[in-house]
């Protein structure tokens, strides 16, 4: 069953009606049809995203951000937020988004389809919307390219990119979704004026996917047209009002790294006693090299936890950080 699984999820079209194979986190209610089970049933360790989230009663949400169309002042409090936080450098833009993935879909639209790289393995959001608008995808760095899309850290491995990967090009994408569980090792500071764009997530450190917000940081240019592109009121009131919030929260910041450096440490040694062999990951999720992933998932999935395994490799699985409270039943299932 796991395989049939695989093959429904992770081979969907992708976006504006590419073809392209897009596998990703999540589904769960998919790895439910399979094994059973209620979702309360479930943890879900599929998707990277911190299993602790900020707590939204800290943030002061009035009444009419649920009726009324956001307004200035909160964006520009988010926008002060952002900027504070990632420290970005004067005449750069900061543009807010419903998710890091709406920005994903339309930044190949920024320039002039060509050749762009993407160095493999990673994700797959980026080469799926570049192949949507027509770009021709390199995964290796030969040639003339007209673009590059740096993930740092990479997901899934939790490779860091060395600055002297940016090198000026039409675009460059520096998709920094995970790099809030070390912000100092952020790209900003070496990202081209021009052409330059990085992504930051909030979901995954903020643990909060289902607001959908998501952030580009770059060329003022770009970003102009990238909100051309996303249209009016793209982020929420809530979504304001939380993000502004969480993202000033630095106590709360620091004490997550923390506690995800040691969670993270915690989950290796769980895996190497049952067998497996660290291949890489980050504090917010890890990978394992297996003698067979698709045994290892449905192994788990029988103790209903969802781990992420992919189309392309038989040995790697790839798991997030449990709860606090979900400790005990990673341990028995192992």
């Amino acid at each position: 069953m796991t395989q049939d699984f695989q093959i429904r999820t992770q081979m969907g079209p992708g976006p504006q009606g590419s073809t392209a194979p897009r596998d990703h986190g999540g589904g769960l209610d998919g790895a439910i049809s399979c094994f059973g089970g209620q979702r309360a049933d479930w943890i879900d360790l599929s998707t990277g995203i911190n299993p602790c989230p900020w707590p939204i009663a800290r943030a002061d949400m009035p009444t009419d951000v649920w009726t009324a169309l956001p307004d200035r002042a909160a964006e520009l409090a988010l926008d002060d937020a952002a900027r504070a936080l990632w420290q970005v450098p004067d005449g750069m833009g900061v543009l807010a988004a419903p998710g890091a993935s709406a920005l994903i879909a339309q930044i190949p639209g920024l320039a002039q389809a060509g050749r762009v790289h993407i160095a493999q393995p990673t994700y797959n959001e980026h080469a799926a919307a570049f192949d949507a608008h027509g770009w021709d995808v390199a995964t290796h760095g030969e040639g003339v390219m007209d673009a590059r899309v740096i993930v740092h850290p990479n997901n899934p491995t939790g490779a860091w990119a060395l600055p002297d990967a940016l090198t000026n090009l039409p675009l460059v994408v520096v998709d920094e979704s995970f790099c809030d569980i070390a912000p100092e090792r952020s790209l900003l500071a070496h990202l081209p004026r021009k052409g330059g764009v990085i992504l930051k997530s909030f979901g995954k450190f903020w643990g909060l996917a289902g607001l959908r917000l998501g952030f580009a940081i770059g060329d003022p240019a770009l970003l102009a047209r990238l909100a051309d592109a996303i249209g009016p009121w793209p982020v929420s009131g809530p979504a304001l009002t939380i993000g502004a919030a969480a993202l000033a929260d630095r106590e709360w910041a620091d004490q997550t790294r923390a506690r995800l450096a040691m969670d993270a440490l915690r989950l290796d040694r769980l895996m190497q006693g049952a067998g497996a062999e660290v291949a890489g990951g980050t504090d917010l999720f890890r990978l394992y090299t297996v003698d067979d992933a698709a045994a290892w998932q449905a192994r788990l999935a029988d103790a209903r936890i969802w781990s992420r395994i992919f189309p392309w490799s038989d040995t790697l699985i790839r798991l997030g950080m449990p709860a606090p409270q979900q400790w005990d039943r990673i341990e028995a299932a192992l």
